[in-house]
């Protein structure tokens, strides 16, 4: 029987890097400047009707990574596949006239932060219909309001600043705005994060019935892991720059490979669910990203389960099952 089609992911990042420079410099430096490895060679994808989950601690480079993939800030080092163009060939600077610029957009975590103070609610979705798709008028109008109507914002809140809206009607203008151009892909940073319990659950279900019925993709950056393992169709674990654990959410957290993603899971309380035996627990802090040593795994040190060659040696990739990828000298694997 002849095997279906798989299609051509919508974003396809490959060995994507951003390394920042740390100190002094200039002419009168001695010796090459050390730099920081907020992102090191990280590759991934995100298929169209996806959604991805990217879940870490703070200062794991979650967010640079997601700006580099936005094209808000420059690579290092790697390319960004989208549409069959190489984004990363293309200055942050001047992404903005790019026709993927429409097709890829990104919510805030601080919704109120991410929208000018002197906008209303309708300038805040029309910015970027007005730059990027040259609307204006009766047009623009309607595609303002058309994007509110799906994002369940009154129509009567459109000429409201920002001070005058509540947590959820700002995260609300935040997703109208993004969804108004009709992009391919949304990237999520935390879109949830400093909202109410209660209007997280009402943005959660928003979001989802809006990948339903516009048919994006997303990439959803979170702490939360209990809504990454609800929401999201794979998962990408990341600890100090790079990927230590990819797969299927269900599978990987059902059963981690990777020690820090089984940290990370024992650290959460799963509604409905007893853990047995032990849960393993992390001690101290990550380790320097400042000229990380590449012949070692980034989490020696910190690992309950670590030894010699942790720190000597680059851990290996290993398949802990379908659709999995790990890197790790000593796997989880009699929990698969």
């Amino acid at each position: 029987m002849p095997q279906p089609a798989v299609s051509a992911p919508v974003l396809d990042a490959r060995d994507v890097c951003k390394r920042y420079p740390v100190g002094g410099g200039g002419l009168f430096a001695r010796g090459p400047v050390p730099l920081l490895h907020a992102v090191d060679r990280i590759s991934l994808t995100v298929g169209a009707g996806e959604t991805v989950g990217l879940v870490g601690e703070s200062g794991c480079g979650k967010t640079t990574l997601t700006r580099m993939l936005a094209r808000l800030i420059d690579t290092t080092e790697g390319s960004i596949l989208f549409g069959g163009d190489d984004l990363a060939t293309v200055p942050a600077a001047r992404f903005a006239g790019h026709p993927a610029r429409a097709a890829i957009q990104m919510v805030f975590q601080d919704a109120e932060g991410s929208i000018n103070p002197r906008f209303t609610a309708f300038d805040a979705i029309a910015a970027p219909l007005r730059r990027l798709n040259g609307l204006s008028g009766a047009p623009l109008r309607a595609r303002v309001e058309r994007a509110a109507e799906q994002c369940g914002l009154p129509l009567t809140l459109l000429g409201r600043y920002p001070h005058q809206l509540s947590g959820g009607q700002k995260a609300r203008v935040g997703i109208a705005r993004a969804v108004a151009t009709e992009p391919k892909l949304l990237i999520l940073d935390e879109p949830t994060s400093a909202l109410d319990v209660s209007v997280q659950v009402v943005i959660l279900e928003l979001l989802a019935e809006l990948k339903s019925r516009l048919g994006m993709s997303y990439l959803f950056v979170s702490h939360d892991l209990n809504v990454v393992r609800l929401i999201c169709d794979r998962v990408l674990v990341m600890y100090l720059g790079r990927i230590v654990e990819e797969g299927p959410a269900e599978a990987v957290f059902r059963a981690p490979a990777h020690p820090y993603t089984r940290a990370l899971v024992d650290s959460v309380a799963v509604p409905g669910q007893i853990r047995e035996g032990p849960r393993l627990r992390l001690s101290g802090d990550p380790k320097s990203p400042i000229d990380p040593d590449q012949n070692a795994c980034r989490f020696h040190g910190r690992c309950p389960r670590g030894q010699d060659v942790c720190g000597s040696v680059a851990p290996p990739e290993v398949t802990p099952g379908t659709g999995r990828r790990a890197f790790c000298h000593l796997p989880l694997m009699e929990h698969a």
